[in-house]
């Protein structure tokens, strides 16, 4: 197993067994996700494989960030936990359309279906207010500095850090089965150590939605900031019902990529008590050519010593001695 994923692997499980109410991590939320909990350590307890950042799914309403500043970005942008779905700033120092940037900022996240309100809906907030929005306004120009608030449904995403080729692939599978099909796979190439550990995201962009449901009015000497809805109350409900269906289906993938995983790549080591641990493919070919050559010289010492190879007229009679210095060709094997 590569050492450098060793060590990353212990890391971030010894930070996963920290108690919930001691664990923070740099998401809005802060914690792990509920629903994908699980699944999580059902992927760290299998050899070579080590979750780094996931979301199980999420209903997000978002204010855009500015799209231009002469201001420079400092620092790098870092992915973690269900930070995974930002919108990474532009070099120009603004963000790219849609993106969270300077500014944008999250008017509500939910990790799980919205309750819907049934029957007479009198006194309960309405998903306008809900989601931060205000209803007073008028139409406004558009124009490519116009701020807008998104409604966005994000199925789960998980990235995997994986020992091999070989693990990468076992994952890439099991989410190809589950229906992730944008999963893939990066740093597939080896590490000045000779080390490759490539990084396997499983996502899919079939469930995902977005949708334009407000503006940001900016401040003015006589009108404070606000953010207005540009629909209406039911067609906001019904983007919430897409989402919960969504949500549903996300659910279902989840646990689909769980089991496949599970029958490619069984809980624990790759391989069976008793047998050798994971090994990568030189190590393998070279193990196999090793143990065909013990059973062929095993095989001609059985033939030389039998009576039939003493025999004048034995096919076997004329049968040479294996010796590393006369070794059986590869047309000889049986």
């Amino acid at each position: 197993m590569p050492s450098t994923f060793e060590r990353k692997k212990n890391s971030i499980v010894a930070q996963l067994q920290v108690p919930d109410i001691q664990y923070s991590d740099l998401s809005p939320k802060g914690t792990l996700d509920v629903d994908i909990r699980p699944l999580i350590h059902n992927v760290n307890s299998k050899e070579g494989l080590v979750t780094t950042s996931s979301c199980a799914g999420r209903i997000s309403v978002f204010l855009e960030g500015k799209r231009k500043n002469d201001s420079p970005v400092i620092g790098e942008n870092i992915v973690t936990s269900d930070e995974a779905f930002r919108d990474l700033s532009n070099k120009s120092g603004g963000t790219s359309v849609g993106g969270k940037g300077r500014g944008g900022r999250w008017l509500y996240v939910s990790h799980d279906p919205i309750p819907l309100p049934s029957g007479d809906i009198g006194g309960v907030p309405g998903f306008t207010e809900l989601f931060g929005l205000s209803t007073s306004g008028r139409e406004f120009p558009h124009s490519e500095d116009t701020r807008y608030v998104h409604f966005k449904f994000e199925p789960m995403i998980l990235h995997v850090l994986t020992a091999s080729l070989e693990h990468a692939q076992t994952v890439l599978t099991a989410a190809s089965q589950a229906g992730f099909r944008e999963s893939g796979a990066v740093n597939i190439t080896s590490n000045p150590d000779g080390e490759t550990t490539p990084m396997v995201a499983v996502r899919s962009m079939g469930l995902a939605f977005d949708s334009i449901i407000g503006c940001l009015h900016n401040s003015t000497d006589r009108v404070p900031e606000t953010i207005f809805s540009l629909v209406g109350e039911p067609y906001l409900r019904s983007l919430v019902e897409i989402g919960n269906m969504r949500f549903r289906e996300n659910a279902h993938r989840i646990e689909r990529f769980a089991k496949a995983l599970d029958i490619i790549h069984p809980p624990g080591v790759m391989a069976k008590p008793g047998e050798r641990e994971w090994e990568d493919t030189d190590t393998r070919r070279e193990r196999k050519r090793a143990e065909g050559l013990r059973k062929r010289l095993a095989l001609q010492e059985a033939r030389r010593q039998s009576p039939s190879a003493n025999g004048s007229g034995s096919e076997y009679g004329a049968t040479v001695p294996y010796s590393l210095e006369n070794p059986i060709p590869h047309e000889a094997s049986l």
